[in-house]
């Protein structure tokens, strides 16, 4: 019962009513040309409707139940170009990609449906906190690959050419197309042309010279203006086509023989979904200085894509451009994202007619800026100037990202950022493995503690050790193993460990071990606390002289008295 909370519509109230009408009106003229290009990009000719009612359902009951109360939801970039891949696979199965033919939605449809239902599943598990750990080098890395996707994948559309599946696949079909004497649709690239050039230079003009309730965003420019200019360019431009009688309707999924493949599938929408989202929510809450629900963001992603899924809608994600145009417009509470939808609804219901003559060349004019907008271009120039490393991931990253698979190029950059990190703290905590026998000058020991140090006469190795000790740290203990042979007392001092992780307490059991065997004294200093639990639970107690809380000083005064006796005795290793 503890989770049914999540279920439960969050921050619903009037108190904004104003900036949330405004906000939600100016995410939805944004959203409008964005959702049927994303449409487009992912399931191909025919597919810009289910773009449009992938915002509706997504962003209306992301919205009502996510936990990010200014975020607007719908089709993303890393989301079509995830259905693009969802495509692919299906038409290696041998799926046919027409969406018209009907065998392909269906099948998209019900891995949308699991992947929503994953999401769900995550934030249920409370496994948000652990989405937006990705390191920024992946982050980046990722989605500059998703941007050079966009572009590549809209060459073909560009030039009224069509091309399906990935990059690969497309770029494959474009050049059979022109190996074979064909060449491309004047018309259209025409349009494509107008269209880039509208979105590309129109902002900068807007800025210039409207006043900010003039200000539209250059997208609607080139779908209001170019459209109507294309009617009269001829038949043969490729458009959107008719939209489906009745707007949203009920559509059950279907699975068939593709179960694995569609569970694998979900699996990755829902994946990127949750990272995309809650990467939007970050910056929602750098806008709004507010703090989201990682884990209700989740739960309410994933229930707007099940229905989405349901009703033939592509599935979405928290939109970066949409929140911040919503919430720069006074957006604020969830109401705003709600808005947002139902304005979309009703341009699918009474206004089709004028959808379906928008074409394709124009969305993929629109979707070029979007493309080149995800790419990281800043970070992209300039990493290698802040570590090499760091660059080598993001770059391999694009790359497995582009040319193999989106999931699998988030795990092995996670993986090997991971190892990297690792690396380098191991480096930092062997630096501050002190081993001493004699106090230099600069010693940071109390004037006592180096005047007894001195006294032992060079038998007495102190080990300090400090920070957070990981599994990367037992390597360097273990390396200092073999030095313990050449003392007759070893004082192992841990007062400035914070943490103790089990594989460096297992070194350095295994180092009390090696002193006990070779018969030589060993002072191990634990104070009260975790560091100290860890360690008694190894029963250390009969390889080690005095207590664990036994201080420095005094096991120095007691390593002088056992320095200078006639014989070094025997410990108990006898016994072990």
């Amino acid at each position: 019962m503890a989770h049914l909370k999540f279920l439960a519509p969050h921050g619903l109230h009037l108190r904004n009513l104003r900036g949330d009408l405004f906000g939600g009106v100016t995410a939805a003229v944004v959203a409008l040309p964005l959702a049927l290009a994303f449409g487009n990009a992912a399931l191909g000719e025919g597919g810009a409707v289910y773009g449009l009612y992938g915002a509706v359902v997504v962003g209306f009951f992301a919205a009502l139940f996510g936990g990010t109360p200014s975020q607007v939801s719908g089709p993303t970039g890393p989301m079509s170009v995830a259905v693009a891949g969802v495509v692919a696979t299906l038409a290696e199965l041998g799926v046919n990609q027409d969406v018209a033919a009907g065998e392909l939605l269906p099948l998209v449809m019900a891995a949308v449906v699991l992947g929503g239902l994953f999401q769900i599943l995550f934030g249920l598990l409370r496994l948000g906190r652990y989405v937006t750990l990705v390191p920024y080098s992946v982050v980046s890395g990722f989605m500059s690959g998703v941007g050079v996707i966009i572009l590549l994948l809209q060459v073909g559309p560009f030039m009224g050419i069509s091309t399906r599946g990935g990059v690969v696949t497309s770029l494959t079909q474009l050049y059979q197309h022109f190996a074979a004497g064909g060449g491309p649709n004047w018309a259209a690239t025409g349009i494509g042309v107008m269209t880039a050039a509208v979105v590309f230079l129109t902002p900068k003009f807007i800025a210039q010279h409207l006043p900010p309730w003039l200000r539209v965003p250059s997208p609607l420019v080139a779908l209001v203006v170019i459209t109507p200019v294309s009617l009269h360019w001829g038949e043969d431009v490729p458009r959107i086509g008719a939209i489906p009688d009745g707007g949203l309707h009920l559509s059950l999924p279907v699975v068939g023989d593709h179960w694995a493949a569609l569970v694998q599938a979900g699996l990755i929408l829902a994946v990127l979904g949750s990272i995309d989202s809650l990467l939007t929510s970050l910056v929602a809450d750098s806008l709004t200085q507010t703090q989201h629900a990682s884990d209700r963001e989740l739960i309410g992603q994933g229930i707007g894509n099940s229905l989405a899924g349901l009703f033939s809608g592509l599935p979405g994600a928290g939109a970066t451009m949409r929140t911040v145009i919503n919430v720069q417009s006074g957006g604020k509470t969830p109401l705003s994202g709600m808005v947002h939808s139902v304005l979309l609804l009703l341009l699918v219901l009474f206004n089709a007619g004028p959808i379906s003559q928008i074409p394709n060349a124009l969305l993929a004019g629109i979707l070029a800026k979007v493309g080149i907008d995800i790419i990281d271009w800043n970070f992209l120039f300039r990493a290698h100037r802040i570590s090499t490393k760091t660059a080598g991931v993001m770059y391999g990253v694009l790359l497995m990202t582009v040319f193999w698979d989106l999931i699998w190029a988030v795990l092995v950059g996670v993986f090997v950022a991971n190892l990297m990190t690792v690396e380098s703290i191991t480096a930092y905590q062997l630096e501050g493995m002190e081993a001493q026998d004699r106090a230099p000058a600069n010693s940071d020991l109390p004037a006592d503690e180096r005047a007894l140090l001195d006294a032992c006469g060079g038998h007495v190795m102190v080990f300090r050790l400090s920070g957070p000790l990981s599994f990367g740290a037992a390597r360097g203990i273990s390396d200092r193993m073999p030095l313990v042979r050449n003392y007759k007392v070893l004082i192992l001092d841990l007062s400035a460990v914070a943490r103790l992780g089990v594989t460096a307490a297992l070194a350095i059991e295994s180092m009390l071990n090696a002193a006990a065997g070779a018969r030589r004294h060993v002072f191990l200093i634990a104070p009260e606390g975790r560091v100290r639990e860890r360690l008694q639970r190894l029963n250390l107690q009969d390889r080690i002289t005095g207590d664990l809380g036994i201080s420095r000083k005094a096991a120095l005064q007691q390593a002088v008295d056992l320095c200078n006796s006639a014989a070094v005795p025997a410990t108990v290793a006898n016994n072990l």
